[in-house]
This record gives structure tokens, sequence and C-alpha cells, in this order.
């Protein structure tokens, strides 16, 4: 009997099984862990087992033989190929051990406090580290998200992961970093098949690049000159994993932004260099804007169709006859092709313009400002397919100094003195995402940030760097052609003759009147008493 009052303990039922089969149980666990681990780690199951073999046969020298000739073979294969001997041999093995003896060791801590575990039913839940490719620069992790995360959460938590591991630079991507190579010769279609499945899409997998070794230290040499430029890839700059990083320059506008003295002069140079055979060419035409007098461009000189530095009169007829090549182009393109496509008789016009905010900001004459910024707002929006492209550097990236900002596709990003001029230029969410542009050490001159095609993440490069005997020579051996200024049998000159301009007053004499009193002694010919 039961009261009010009582407390009634109800107990489920227990099921109480025999030692064997609790140990047969825990016998068949850990043999499928096993098996699985086994399936997932082939290449260090067969040489453990082929190294058991060989020390069960021959003893001792059946491993240290072995043992030298991988590593003359390795040694030759470096010495012939190493980019193909980091990617197959040197990279998965340095990998593995980096996984296993520096990522694993503080995984656990270095999640929790980055603030990416989380907590469910009373249990500690961590992202999953599941592999570690290296190379010559990077660590690329795999990991594998908690369920419920984003890559933004790791993309916010992307300077506390560089750290938390010893390094100084990081980025999340939440693609493959890589795209796919291209394969040819018998094997292509096996090959093709394997990187079906190593790029295909996995939405709970981030990458997280951790930069070992800075590879942009160090000034990059200029590039060899293409003899035909791809519009498509120009090689303008070094990637992190020492790779080369090309510009897509067809049927776009770039905007450079970075501050004084951060190398916006390598971006523009590097730009011009691989364009150097299609200028001399006739392929491409370049139509300079330098406001600060010709300091930067000048030296280049022989190789511009058109170049403007002193007159700002002259820069907006240059920016107003751009817009005339548009017109014509758009009336004699309409309903035939979509995209331009550049050939000697309708060549690419590129306008490179040093410093924009010189001619949308600072420019002191109201209406001469209204007409350039009218004209560079047909430019942006309606020239990139007709083959009429603009690439601006500014260092002040304000919506007040550069108005339509947004109508440039592709943004590169130097050095910025403040944190919220990063997404200014390459968009919404860019720092967060790694683009650290705000916090450039001093020698890092030519070193921005890019977005990669197709994907939001920032990748950081350095620019070639051009001194003045590599621009004399470039300017000597690519001139533009004669008639290059002549491309719509425009106006022949250059540049606008100087305004004519009154002389400065000089010092008054004489008793301090005020000014409108001495304008009407001054009219009737009278003389201050």
């Amino acid at each position: 009997m039961t009261t009010a009052g009582d407390l009634v303990v109800i107990r489920p039922r227990r099921l109480e099984l025999p030692v064997w089969l609790i140990a047969l149980g825990l016998v068949l666990r850990w043999s499928w862990r096993g098996c699985w681990w086994c399936l997932r780690h082939p290449v260090t199951v067969g040489l453990t087992v082929g190294g058991v073999a060989l020390y069960v046969e021959y003893d001792w020298p059946g491993l240290v033989v072995p043992l030298v000739l991988a590593s003359a073979v390795s040694a030759l294969w470096r010495w012939r190929d190493e980019t193909s001997w980091w990617r197959w041999c040197a990279g998965p093995i340095l990998g593995h051990l980096r996984r296993v003896f520096v990522y694993r060791r503080v995984w656990r801590e270095a999640m929790t406090l980055c603030g990416l575990s989380a907590t469910f039913d009373h249990r500690v839940v961590l992202p999953e580290l599941l592999r570690v490719r290296s190379d010559q620069a990077l660590d690329v992790l795999t990991v594998r998200m908690v369920r419920g995360q984003t890559p933004a959460d790791f993309q916010k938590a992307t300077a506390n992961l560089a750290y938390a591991f010893g390094r100084r630079h990081a980025r999340v991507y939440s693609e493959h970093p890589d795209e796919p190579p291209t394969r040819t010769g018998d094997w292509a279609w096996l090959l093709r098949l394997v990187d079906r499945v190593r790029f295909r899409d996995r939405p709970t997998v981030v990458y997280l690049v951790l930069v070992r070794t800075d590879a942009l230290r160090t000034l990059v040499p200029p590039f060899d000159i293409p003899a035909v430029p791809d519009f498509t890839a120009l090689p303008l700059a070094r990637r992190e994993d020492l790779r080369t990083w090309s510009l897509h320059l067809l049927a776009t506008h770039v905007l450079v932004g970075g501050a004084t003295r951060r190398g916006k002069g390598s971006v523009l140079w590097s730009l011009v260099r691989s364009l150097a055979d299609g200028i001399s060419s006739g392929l491409v035409r370049l139509w300079v804007i330098d406001p600060k007098g010709g300091m930067e461009f000048a030296i280049g000189r022989p190789m511009f169709a058109r170049f403007a530095c002193k007159s700002f009169d002259a820069m907006a007829d240059l920016l107003d006859e751009a817009v005339v090549v548009l017109r014509e182009r758009q009336a004699r393109l309409a309903g035939t092709v979509r995209v331009h496509t550049p050939t000697t008789d309708d060549p690419l016009v590129v306008v490179v313009i040093d410093e924009m905010a010189a001619l949308t900001a600072y420019l002191p004459d109201v209406d001469l400002r209204k007409r350039i910024a009218s004209s560079l707002g047909v430019l942006l929006s309606q020239g990139a397919g007709v083959g009429v492209l603009v690439v601006a550097a500014l260092q002040d990236p304000r919506k007040e100094v550069l108005p339509f900002r947004d109508l440039f596709p592709t943004r590169i990003a130097l050095g910025l003195t403040e944190a919220s001029q990063v997404d200014m230029v390459l968009g919404d969410g860019a720092r967060n995402r790694g683009a650290l542009a705000d916090q450039m050490p001093r020698w890092a001159k030519g070193v921005g940030y890019v977005i990669l095609d197709g994907t939001p993440e920032p990748m950081r490069v350095r620019f070639s760097y051009l001194d003045d005997t590599h621009i004399r020579d470039l300017a000597q051996q690519y001139p533009a052609p004669v008639d290059a200024a002549d491309i719509l049998a425009q106006v022949g000159r250059e540049t606008a003759p100087e305004p004519t301009r009154r002389p400065l007053p000089g010092p008054r004499r004489g008793p301090l009147l005020p000014d409108a009193l001495r304008n009407i002694l001054d009219s009737d010919g009278g003389e201050p008493q």
C-alpha cells in the first residue's frame, strides 16, 4: 500500500547479458573499426605489412636497402620535376606527419578556445580534422564542421586559428581552393574520374589554409612577356603556394585600392608588361591618365596611344573620346555578338587611371568634375562588353570619393590604412574571410588580396616589381604603332593645351579699403583719396 506523500520509484527491467556475448560484441566492434581504419589508410597499411614481411625474410638489410633506394629515387624525382614531387610524394608524407604531430596534438584546445566547439547532450562536439595536405609553403587542412555550423563561423575565427597553430596568415575556403587540373593522354579518362571524386562538392567540409612559409617576402621578378596576350589569363603576381596568379581582363573593369607607397605601380606596370606584345602589334591600345603630372607613367610614354598628364581638360577629352569609341562599337556590334573580340583592326582599349580620386573628388572645377564623372559612369556601366575597359587605382575607396565603386567587377586590395576600407574595396565580409589588408607589414609593398574567380574567398598575392630600367627597356622594345592615337580618326592631339591663367595679384598697397568700395572706385577711374 502507498499513501499520499510516499515516493514511488519505478525502475526499468534490466536485461542481463552473458559475459561471452558482451565479449563477442566488443571483439566485433573493434574488428570493424580496425578494418575501417585499414580501408581509410591503405598506404600506411601496405607499407607496414611490406616492412614486416621484408624484415622477417631478410632481417635488417630488408629494411635498409629499400629505404636507400627510395631516397635515391626521391632525390632524382625532385631534381627532375619538383612540382610533381611535392604533389605526389613529399606533400602527402609531410601532411600526414604534421597532422599527427602538430595539429592533432593541439586540436581540441585550439577548437575550444577559438569558439568552434559545441555541446550536445552534455557532450562536447568538435570539428573533425580529416586530412592535411602540405606543399612548399602551405598546409591545407580539410575539416568536417559540426552539424549546425557554416563556413562563416570559421571565417570569423580565421585570425584566431592562425595564431592558435603558430602562424600569422590563414584563410578559410568553403570550396576546394584548387581547381581540377586539365588531363591529357591515354589515361586522362581515368584521372578525370578520380578528380571528379577529389574535387566534388562537399557542403559539410571547409578548407583551412595556413601559411607555413611566407613565399611573398622576396621581390617577385617581372614575368615573361606572352607572345600573344591571353586576355583571360594575364600573369601578374605570385600566389602564396608559389603558383602564378593571372588576371582575367576580358570584359571586366579593375579597381586597385591601396595607401600611398603600397605598390599600386607594381600592379599597373605588371599589367602593362603582360600586354606589351599586344600593344606593339596593335591588338591593345592603352589610353593613360596620370593626374600626378606624369610622375608615374611618363617614363613609358612610347607604349601609350593616348596620354594625358597635365591638363584636366585633356583628361576629360580623353574620357569623352573613349565614350565615342564605345558608342560606335555598340552601334556596329549590336545584334552580332555580346562580347567584343579584340583584333588589330578593332583593338582592345584599356583606359588606365593612376589616381582616380584626383578626377572624381579633388578636382576644383565642378563642371569639369561632373563631365568626367558622367563619362566614367558610361564607360564602367557599358564599356566591358564592347572592349573599352577601365583600370583605375586610388588611395581612398570611400563612396564620396568613388561613387561608382560597385561598377568594378574585379578588385585588388593592397595595404590599406583602416579595417573598414578592406570591405570597401573587396566587398562586404572580405576582411572576415581573411583579407587583412589593413595589417600589412612595412616590407609588404606590392602584396595584396584578390578575389579568386568563382569564389568569394580572397587570395594573398605579390605583384611583380619593375624598376625604371625595366620600364625604359619595355617602352623601347614594345612601342605603340604610329597610328595608334587615331583609332576612329579622332582628334590627332595627345593632350589639350594648358588653359590661360591669370597671374596672381600682387600685394596691395595704400590704405585698407573694403573690396566693394575699391571696385567702385576702380570702375570710376578714380583713385582713393
